[in-house]
């Protein structure tokens, strides 16, 4: 396991770097990520008033500053982040991570902890003869040294959540945060695996089933194998051919410890033992296969054997420069997602307000004409049968009956076609067709849920500020 968990915490050897300054790779990397998970603002207000935004221009302090003083009081068009803004949009959205993860396996005693010690020129990963890295360790870059154990580092690194699942890995997951500035490694998250070895070693959880899985999420994975007697490894060989069906652009095979493996005709014998042993394997059984050797230099130890160690730091360094592109690719893609979703919903409330307008005005017609039957036979009722014309006459008079007759004399005669043997008949017709068309009124009277005045400019807003000012900063750069 890690050495320094639980006990004090180690010195630092190059603390001069800690204040080395961010670089324009991994301030384009955690301003990506920041702007899908913090908060931003609009084209009015803000940063923007300035035309700065840090992701794509310079600055520093100075003009941070004079840009706070720009944004008090808060703008008033305040936006989320782009997962926020997607979420409302039925979108789901992933941030970018801010660094490369970076997986180093191979067979028992490999060089791998070595390796990364040297890579961060700080002794993190304990290292030697015995199978020293137990478990899974992540050591990134931070502000202070600590270690971390299993809960906190699924807590660090939330998109590895799912390792709950593996029975006995949480137990085994550390982290280690060092200040080291060295190199690229402020951009890079190591992750060093367990030996693997074969026989009846035991591992306290499925270590073939979590290398894969972790292969799948790593955007690198350095295979070292050792020329002291477990380059052959079987379980190493079979986890590599499983990766290589799925992640084989990810693959990097490194002869480690290559000063060890004695004169140059044993070190050529040995490599030609291990390429043939891959060749084996259907899927790595590759045109133009590439094994470096490399070994930790020790000025103490010189040694005749080429060293290709570099190449290894200029591997880590395209995967960087392709997770970047990869990185603004995505950011591009998802603000265009975004403005596809919120026109589509824009154009689907547009719709809805249409419908609506026709569905109310179907309902009235329908309403009115329901409403104006019951009337209609009220009158007939009242004045259209010949009961009724005795009745008004006895109750007005013959004079003040005429002259009522004129008024209702059109409801009088569309009455009057009604034989009489079908009065009844027609009247409770006309009834029951009125209340149809009440019902009929009343369901169609439904509308569709629309956007308020409040929601539309809502979401105008966001999609103007993720077109207007994400996307055209990223495309002008």
């Amino acid at each position: 396991m890690p050495a320094g968990r639980g006990g004090k915490p180690r010195e630092v050897a190059n603390p001069a770097a800690g204040s080395a300054a961010e670089s324009i790779t991994e301030r384009v990397l955690r301003e990506a990520h920041s702007l899908y998970v913090h908060p931003g603002h609009g084209k009015k207000g803000g940063c923007e008033k300035v035309g700065w935004n840090p992701l794509f221009w310079g600055g520093g302090r100075k003009k941070a500053r004079d840009c706070v003083e720009l944004i008090s009081p808060p703008p008033l068009n305040f936006h989320p982040g782009l997962v926020s803004i997607g979420a409302r949009l039925s979108l789901s959205l992933l941030p970018p991570r801010r660094k490369v993860t970076v997986m180093v396996m191979g067979n028992h005693s490999a060089g791998k902890s070595s390796f990364i010690n040297w890579y961060v020129e700080e002794h993190i990963q304990r290292t030697g003869v015995a199978i020293e890295t137990q478990g899974f360790t992540f050591i990134t870059s931070g502000k202070k040294r600590e270690s971390l154990t299993g809960n906190a580092t699924l807590h660090l690194y939330p998109h590895f959540q799912a390792l709950q699942n593996f029975k006995g890995i949480p137990e085994y997951l550390s982290t280690e945060i060092c200040t080291s500035k060295q190199k690229l490694f402020p951009l890079i998250t190591f992750l060093d695996t367990p030996g693997l070895v074969d026989g009846d070693m035991k591992y306290p959880f499925d270590v073939e089933g979590s290398l894969i899985w972790f292969g799948q999420l790593c955007d690198l994975i350095l295979v070292f194998f050792d020329p002291m007697g477990q380059a052959l490894c079987k379980r190493t060989l079979n986890i590599v051919e499983k990766l290589n069906e799925s992640h084989g652009d990810k693959l990097h095979f490194y002869l480690s410890k290559a000063d060890e493996a004695g004169a140059e005709g044993d070190r050529q014998r040995v490599l030609m033992q291990i390429v043939q042993e891959l060749c084996k394997r259907p899927g790595l059984n590759k045109c133009g296969f590439d094994m470096p050797t490399i070994y930790i230099p020790n000025s103490n130890k010189p040694s005749r054997c080429i060293n290709q160690i570099e190449d290894v730091c200029r591997t880590i360094e395209k995967t960087i420069s392709q997770t970047v592109q990869h990185t603004l690719n995505a950011l591009e893609r998802d603000c265009h997602l975004i403005n596809e979703a919120t026109e589509r919903l824009l154009e689907e409330d547009t719709e809805a307000r249409n419908s609506n307008f026709r569905a109310c005005f179907r309902g009235a017609l329908l309403g009115v004409v329901g409403c104006l039957l019951p009337i209609f036979l009220l009158l007939s009722l009242m004045f259209g049968t010949t009961f009724a014309r005795q009745l008004w006459t006895i109750v007005l008079g013959e004079e003040q009956s005429q002259a009522l007759e004129l008024y209702v004399h059109p409801v009088a005669s569309i009455w009057s076609l009604v034989p009489e043997e079908h009065t009844l008949t027609v009247f409770f017709g006309l009834l029951f067709l009125s209340v149809v068309l009440l019902l009929l009124a009343s369901y169609t009277f439904k509308t569709k849920p629309t956007l308020t005045k409040k929601q539309k400019r809502q979401l105008e807003d966001r999609r103007d500020y993720v077109v207007d000012v994400v996307l055209e900063k990223k495309v002008d750069n």
